[in-house]
C-alpha cells in the first residue's frame, strides 16, 4: 500500500455542536468535518485554526494518506496502519472520507511515523 505526505500543517478544534462552519474552514483546499449532538470537531490547516483563537485545540499535525481509493469491502486498513505505530507509542488521529483513509501524527512523530510505517512494508510516494 502506497502513503503520502501532505504538505500541510494541521489543527484539530472543537466548537459548540449547534455553531456553524466557519467560512474561514469552509474555504480551505483540505478540511475534515464532523458533527454530533456533543460537538463540531474540524481539522484544517493551521493558519485558518488560529483565526478561530479556541482554547480547545490541538495544533502540530501531520497528514499522512493513502494513496488511491479504497473499496468499502477492504477490512482493517485503518488497523493494519495503527498498530505498528501503536507498538511504539505513536499516538494517531484518523480520518476517513469515502475513497480514502487519512492519519495524523504529531509532527516531532513524523519521521519516526513513516520509518515505522516503511518497516511495516509500507511505501512512500
Amino acid at each position: 500500500m502506497n502513503l503520502h505526505i501532505l504538505p500541510l500543517n494541521l489543527s484539530v478544534i472543537k466548537l459548540e455542536p449547534h455553531q456553524p462552519i466557519p467560512d474561514v474552514v469552509s474555504s480551505q483546499d483540505w478540511f475534515s468535518v464532523t458533527r454530533t449532538q456533543d460537538e463540531l470537531s474540524i481539522v484544517c490547516p493551521t493558519s485558518a485554526a488560529h483565526h478561530l483563537n479556541r482554547k480547545e485545540a490541538e495544533h502540530g499535525w501531520r497528514c499522512i494518506q493513502v494513496s488511491g481509493v479504497l473499496d468499502f469491502g477492504l477490512t482493517g486498513i485503518l488497523y493494519a496502519l495503527t498498530k505498528p505505530l501503536a507498538e511504539r507509542k505513536i499516538p494517531v488521529f484518523a480520518v476517513s472520507t469515502y475513497n480514502t483513509d487519512y492519519l495524523l501524527v504529531k509532527e516531532e512523530q513524523l519521521e519516526n511515523a513513516r520509518d515505522v510505517l516503511v518497516l511495516a512494508g509500507y511505501t512512500f510516494q
